[in-house]
């Protein structure tokens, strides 16, 4: 491997892997602090990124799309599970719980872009590679916050919206988790494509959380004092 690829590799795979560990292991605690032990018995709440890691949604997802030249990247971790009956208050608690990753990639997210300031300060070399991990850390950390939001069981917010609704709308929209992959697959891949072939923009999924990711990267690029 030559030192450009090692270089391209080290400053995409340690933002991903710190995004993903941090998000998974966030559920997990605050799970396990508002009274499920699942994920703390089953050794998922850890920043060891093995335990996080899923093949196909880690690795080759994000892949695909980076070959389809898709606007916006996404991928996903193994799931952190949950014993949501276990929650001592379980409508706002399962909440809190799909909350608590997001929440953890923006502060990820605000951390990277105050520490843009200590770049100055290094070597050149050390300078370039610490500011390539900060400015793709920062961009991975909101677009997984983002797309976690998404209103679509398994994700987070799609969680949070079963949370929110009433009882009989909550259960009809649960009822989808089993296809909320596919269905974000079909949205965000299958949908743009076929949209090419006919000549039509179908790609509107992507568009809107690549507007919601650019809004709030400014707003941190703002707040840390960056722009």
């Amino acid at each position: 491997m030559s030192n450009q690829a090692i270089y391209l590799f080290t400053t995409w795979a340690i933002p991903v892997i710190i995004a993903i560990t941090f998000h998974e292991a966030a559920h997990g605690f605050v799970a396990h602090r508002l009274g499920d032990d699942t994920a703390f018995r089953l050794g998922r709440v850890s920043l060891n990124p093995v335990r996080h890691i899923d093949p196909f949604g880690t690795i080759l997802m994000p892949g695909l799309l980076l070959l389809l030249g898709a606007p916006f990247l996404f991928g996903y971790a193994k799931p952190v599970p949950v014993n949501f009956g276990a929650l001592r208050h379980p409508r706002r608690d399962t909440m809190l719980v799909a909350a608590a990753g997001p929440a953890t990639n923006i502060v990820l997210a605000l951390i990277a872009g105050a520490a843009f300031h200590i770049v100055g300060y290094l070597p050149g070399t050390a300078a370039e590679w610490t500011a390539d991990n900060l400015r793709n850390g920062l961009v991975l950390n909101v677009m997984l916050a983002v797309f976690n939001l998404f209103p679509l069981p398994p994700l987070d917010g799609g969680r949070i919206l079963v949370a929110l609704l009433p009882r009989p709308a909550a259960m009809a929209v649960a009822r989808i988790e089993p296809f909320g992959l596919l269905i974000l697959i079909g949205l965000l891949i299958v949908l743009p494509l076929v949209g090419q072939r006919l000549g039509v923009d179908l790609n509107f999924i992507s568009r809107w959380l690549g507007a919601a990711t650019r809004a709030i990267i400014v707003f941190i690029l703002v707040v840390t004092g960056n722009m």
